[in-house]
């Protein structure tokens, strides 16, 4: 993946990889049923996320291991 930093032009970066709860049951079950991809800038440490699929198996495996 080639990255350019929108704030400071640097091409240097780290990626990351969050979960997160999307809707009213998933909170109630504590399911984190979004991912998201992030890219953060090396140099002046601006984060972008970008949401990615997630799975049904990985869904149901979160659900039984809270």
């Amino acid at each position: 993946m080639s990255y350019k930093c929108p704030k400071c032009d640097n091409t240097t970066y780290d990626v990351g990889e969050m979960r997160a709860t999307g809707g009213t049951l998933s909170k109630i079950f504590d399911v984190q049923n979004q991912k998201f991809t992030s890219v953060t800038c090396k140099k002046c440490t601006y984060t972008e996320f970008f949401k990615t699929k997630t799975s049904a198996i990985s869904n149901i495996f979160d659900f039984f291991t809270n």
